[in-house]
């Protein structure tokens, strides 16, 4: 709405006031009628007559009437002024209105407010960026808090917290698998090239030694007699003597011995050698899977140039992984290498 508009609308407002206020005022009374009236009054009526003594002259009574009006004609209605509605000044910083080119009577022009938006963004920025930035602190620093408490930035050997377990030694092992290069020679493959000294036949078994929690028999079957050896739970050894003369012809030598062996029926089994030769020194602990077939088994031994002064042993434990399996020894023998 423009500002003539509001200004027509204004004085059509007070003209309409205006009449209907006039409907309502009360007439003028008529002065002039109002004050002839009683003055013809004392004209009819003549005042009584009093006689005291002589007869004296009566008063004479004059009554002024009142002014006439200058004009007879009736007091016209008192209409209340308004004013004419102007426009104040203009304000500075508003903006002007074109008045020369009034706007359609239907028409209406939207005035659109003035509104700053980089002032209510002043006004509100800060709160809100400061509100945000202490909620993003906060988040970081308990995501920091419980990462550092559950050990995320931890390495491994700090997580590790086990005391340390020493590694396992194998220097002294020599593992012979059942089939590959050094698979054990099969029977009788050595017998045309060496000359084959007796260590243990199954027809002697006295020269075998077994712990209390470990078993050695003398069996036979299809293939010929053997002994049935089985360590007991603590892994022991069952000890094969070596005799001293045995020794001395293995003195300075270089020496294969060969155990012909196989496992029980069903059950593959790894068996461990070791050896105790006195004087001569020892043969380091070897292992050989052992399967169901009858094979040789071969390990070597340079002696020392020296005189032993006692017989040595060759132990053999049937279950390396302490199970319980069982071996059977057919032979046990040892050979000069020429």
């Amino acid at each position: 709405m423009t500002v003539e508009v509001a200004i027509k609308r204004r004085k059509a407002i007070q003209a309409t006031i205006t009449e209907i206020e006039s409907e309502f005022l009360p007439a003028v009374p008529d002065v002039g009628l109002e004050v002839d009236a009683p003055a013809a009054e004392p004209a009819a009526t003549a005042a009584p007559a009093i006689e005291i003594g002589d007869k004296a002259p009566s008063p004479t009574v004059t009554v002024d009437s009142p002014a006439q009006p200058a004009s007879d004609a009736p007091r016209s209605r008192v209409l209340p002024v308004v004013p004419d509605i102007m426009p104040d000044e203009t304000l500075p910083g508003v903006p002007a209105i074109d008045m020369s080119a009034p706007a359609a009577s239907g028409a209406a022009t939207e005035v659109a407010p003035d509104r700053d938006e980089r002032r209510i963004r002043g006004r509100r920025l800060p709160l809100t960026a400061i509100f945000f930035t202490v909620t993003l602190l906060a988040a970081i620093g308990i995501g920091v808090f419980f990462a550092i408490q559950t050990g995320v930035f931890k390495t491994a050997a700090q997580l590790n917290t086990a005391p340390p377990e020493a590694p396992p030694t194998v220097e002294d092992d020599d593992f012979t698998p059942a089939d590959g290069a050094n698979a054990p020679a099969k029977p009788g493959a050595a017998d045309q090239s060496r000359n084959w000294i007796n260590v243990f036949s199954p027809a002697d078994p006295t020269h075998v030694a077994a712990p209390s929690d470990a078993k050695a028999s003398v069996m036979k079957d299809d293939t010929g007699p053997f002994l049935r050896i089985q360590s007991g739970p603590s892994g022991s050894a069952i000890a094969f003597d070596v005799g001293q003369g045995v020794l001395e012809k293995l003195a300075g030598k270089h020496a294969v011995f060969d155990i012909i062996a196989r496992a029980e029926d069903g059950k593959d089994t790894q068996i461990s050698v070791d050896c105790n030769f006195g004087e001569l020194g020892d043969c380091g602990r070897k292992r050989y899977a052992v399967g169901q077939q009858r094979n040789e088994y071969l390990f070597d031994v340079q002696f020392p140039n020296k005189h032993p002064g006692s017989a040595g042993t060759i132990a053999v434990n049937s279950d390396f992984d302490k199970q319980g399996k069982a071996v059977d020894i057919y032979e046990i023998r040892v050979s000069i290498e020429p």
